[in-house]
């Protein structure tokens, strides 16, 4: 072979270079990795062994109370479980949210702040969260605790139904103002994941109707949804938010998986393409990383049955730069200010989802 002329070994190294170069940015950061990274300073700066609960903020504010409240909670025990397969993690998180149940009537169900320290109202979105995530390791692991901590949770929920509007779910105990997407859209998850796991009909009536309210009451042109109908002059709050997104577009995906009509598959698509436009034109998360979690299960739920990375592409941009901005602390946010347990929960379960899709070659 004769040997290579220098101006075309140069050549030949800058085009492995870029080639190099445009493999790393296809394959984007090793999300595996930093979802043990953070998941590891989320234990050293937010869990307290002492009392054995989260707190809400690192650093700790002035006004914290001695635990968090149960929303972080509700990120955490997603995020555990859609990271690397570790049950005692989530049975560890479950076990504290334990500590926030209220049995005070109509029924039983979770709080906002632990009983013993002092208690907090009840909303039926806090308990959705748990219920959905409860029932995903009841599918896993067909333990039967679970079902019954779901249907519990169900029972809890529908306390919460009425037809004062046509129907729908409010969004906090005893505070008749408002039906939110974010108590509708997690309560037909809920009870479609109720019906696959008993094929009692009740269920599936529950989240079709749920369904049909929100489609006609807070459903926006393009396909999204709005955030709430205030009752009492029947207002429209207009806010759009991705986690409304995600579970209308989750519930579209499992009511094609449980009827087999094509109709709900095209809804899916339909508010993810809707939903790719609004949320990630910038390559950057505008909304709670949390509120981007629940969006990616539902993207992750769509290409598990149409493949199409599309819906996928814009999320990882936004992805990667929230990772590339870290701060000092290894945390999601600015330097020098007090984090939520929130968002860093939301992203904890964001790169769990990220790692899982990189490792079935979903991130193109």
């Amino acid at each position: 072979m004769m040997a290579m002329k220098p101006a075309y070994r140069l050549l030949f190294f800058l085009l492995m270079l870029l080639a190099m170069a445009n493999s790393g940015r296809a394959q984007g950061p090793d999300y595996a990795k930093e979802y043990r990274l953070l998941k590891e300073q989320i234990l050293r700066q937010y869990y307290n062994p002492r009392l054995n609960y989260y707190r809400e903020h690192a650093p700790a504010r002035a006004d914290d109370r001695p635990s968090s409240y149960l929303w972080p909670l509700c990120a955490l025990l997603e995020a555990y479980q859609a990271g690397e397969p570790d049950a005692k993690d989530f049975e560890q998180t479950f076990g504290i949210i334990r500590k926030y149940y209220d049995q005070r009537q109509p029924a039983a169900g979770y709080a906002s702040f632990p009983p013993e320290l002092g208690g907090g109202s009840r909303f039926y979105d806090d308990n959705q969260w748990i219920g959905i995530a409860v029932m995903h390791q009841y599918e896993k692991t067909g333990d039967q605790r679970w079902l019954h901590h779901g249907e519990e949770i169900y029972r809890f929920m529908m306390s919460g139904f009425d037809t004062v509007s046509g129907g729908g779910l409010y969004w906090e105990e005893g505070k008749k103002t408002t039906k939110n997407t974010c108590s509708n859209g997690p309560g037909i998850l809920l009870a479609l994941q109720l019906y696959r796991a008993t094929a009692d009909s009740m269920y599936l009536k529950t989240a079709t109707g749920l369904y049909q309210w929100v489609n006609s009451r807070l459903r926006t042109p393009e396909g999204l949804y709005y955030d709430n109908l205030n009752l009492k002059d029947n207002h429209v709050d207009k806010r759009i938010y991705s986690y409304n997104a995600g579970t209308m577009l989750e519930a579209n995906v499992l009511f094609y998986k449980l009827t087999g009509e094509g109709a709900y598959l095209k809804e899916a698509q339909k508010i993810a393409a809707a939903a790719d436009r609004r949320f990630f034109e910038k390559g950057q998360f505008h909304d709670n990383y949390w509120f981007n979690a629940v969006l990616l299960r539902g993207f992750q739920q769509l290409w598990a049955y149409d493949k199409n990375t599309a819906w996928l592409d814009g999320f990882r941009k936004a992805v990667d730069h929230a990772v590339a901005h870290k701060n000092d602390q290894g945390l999601f946010g600015k330097n020098g200010k007090a984090q939520n347990l929130v968002p860093q929960g939301g992203m904890l379960e964001i790169l769990g989802r990220m790692a899982r899709l990189q490792k079935q070659g979903a991130l193109k």
